[in-house]
């Protein structure tokens, strides 16, 4: 008889999920899938990868869960044999490929995503576009910012990306990096919506005005980018729908035992009050001071 229960493991600061909306709509439509086949999420929060894989092998020893969700793919990621050491059948979210040997993968297009996000504030007349990303070591990041790169330099862009972790603090920290160059880039993409609206404060904090001075574009979209002043242009993504894409893929595995590949839709680009075209002669960076 099995468990019932599907498990994910985040390896993040608990407190980072009091402010991030991402995974909690993530989880909000797994959850709405799998009550329909009268099975639950187990929830579990850890520090690290090393503790996230200490949860697998406990899970497997007890026969606690039926399935396991992945997230956060890294390169090389070694979660993924463990669990395939284990026999756990797994639905992996995101990452860099189309299809995964052994996983059911719901997969997003990062990379088409972003070469949209650069080609929006290109053609509004930005020549130097900064980008915040989030940690450099994640499958899904490395997919964004070659993409990012490459993008800006086919369309005779300077491309400048500044590391953070998807909190508060790091992106206003990555921000003021960005602003504070000789050349400022005139137009910035955050890799989630926390960030953007920290930068948002940063720009209110220097003088500058948005999207006078600098343009900002956030991703996956949220409440916290309708709700800022001015409103914050994002990539959006439904993310419960992904969700309930994401519990379907779990329970299509369950049945079936067969994995298969499926594409979550491309994030279309919403256009908000932070992002205009660059009309400002000289400098394509905004003036500080």
């Amino acid at each position: 008889m099995g468990a019932d229960a599907i498990g994910l493991v985040l390896a993040r600061p608990a407190r980072m999920l009091g402010f991030e909306p991402f995974f909690m709509e993530l989880i909000g439509g797994i959850e709405e899938t799998l009550s329909s086949d009268d099975r639950s999420l187990l929830l579990h929060v850890v520090p690290d990868h090393h503790a996230e894989i200490a949860a697998y092998r406990r899970w497997g020893q007890g026969d606690l869960v039926d399935a396991v969700v992945l997230v956060d793919l890294v390169v090389d990621d070694p979660r993924l044999a463990v669990l395939g050491e284990l026999g756990i059948p797994t639905v992996v979210v995101g990452g860099p490929e189309r299809s995964l040997p052994g996983v059911a993968h719901v997969w997003i297009d990062n990379a088409q995503a972003m070469r949209d996000a650069v080609a929006y504030l290109v053609g509004l007349g930005h020549r130097t576009v900064g980008r915040v990303s989030g940690p450099a070591a994640l499958a899904h990041t490395r997919s964004r910012t070659e993409a990012f790169l490459d993008e800006c330099a086919r369309r005779g862009a300077r491309g400048a990306v500044v590391e953070a972790d998807y909190g508060q603090e790091s992106g206003t920290r990555a921000t003021r990096a960005l602003l504070g160059r000789n050349d400022p880039p005139s137009a910035v993409v955050y890799d989630n919506d926390v960030m953007a609206v920290a930068g948002l404060g940063v720009a209110n904090e220097l003088g500058l005005g948005v999207p006078s001075d600098v343009s900002l574009l956030a991703w996956d979209d949220s409440p916290l980018c309708r709700l800022s002043h001015p409103p914050l242009s994002a990539m959006s993504l439904d993310v419960h729908a992904m969700g309930v894409q994401v519990g379907d893929a779990v329970l299509d595995l369950l049945a079936s035992g067969r994995p298969t590949t499926s594409t979550a839709p491309l994030p279309r680009l919403v256009a908000r009050g932070s992002t205009a075209r660059r009309v400002r002669a000289g400098s394509d960076g905004p003036t500080l001071g």
